[in-house]
């Protein structure tokens, strides 16, 4: 009675196009270099949950570089250019009316009675103007990024 060698699993699994056969002769080194020898063809299917998944890390990444390099840029870009536009809330004066006293540099208080009395603003100490506090007297108006002020949390 003749004994006939085990047979060798069979392989299959759903990437897989074709099942896979593994014999004897598959092992040998002159059927593995072969250009006779083919190879199975292996299917990936993307679930459209996956390729959105993909996608948003994609744009994540490049946002997450993308911005910053952009601000870098626009700051090296306003630093060349010359600033000369008069600053809005001071008209380019560098000097802002006082709130408290409207300019005058004095306010005037109604104790009662119809007694009234004046003082020098406590705010401006009389001199009826303020620094204006968007171009620190400047007169020229501040570019976006200049007036902001970036701390590193380190």
């Amino acid at each position: 009675m003749p004994v006939s060698a085990p047979s060798l699993p069979r392989l299959q699994s759903p990437f897989i196009h074709r099942p896979i056969n593994f014999t004897p002769s598959t092992f040998s080194a002159r059927n593995l270099r072969s250009p006779a020898t083919t190879y199975p063809r292996i299917k990936a299917e993307l679930d459209p949950n996956t390729v959105v998944a993909i996608s948003v890390g994609v744009a994540s990444v490049a946002l997450g570089i993308g911005i910053p390099v952009f601000y870098e840029t626009q700051i090296d870009n306003s630093a060349k250019r010359e600033n000369t536009q008069p600053c809005f809330p001071c008209n380019g004066t560098g000097a802002q009316k006082c709130r408290l006293c409207v300019g005058s540099g004095n306010v005037t208080v109604e104790l009662g009675g119809g007694e009234k009395e004046v003082s020098n603003c406590i705010n401006c100490d009389g001199a009826g103007s303020l620094t204006c506090t968007t171009c620190q007297g400047s007169g020229v108006q501040p570019r976006y990024l200049d007036r902001r002020e970036f701390k590193d949390d380190d």
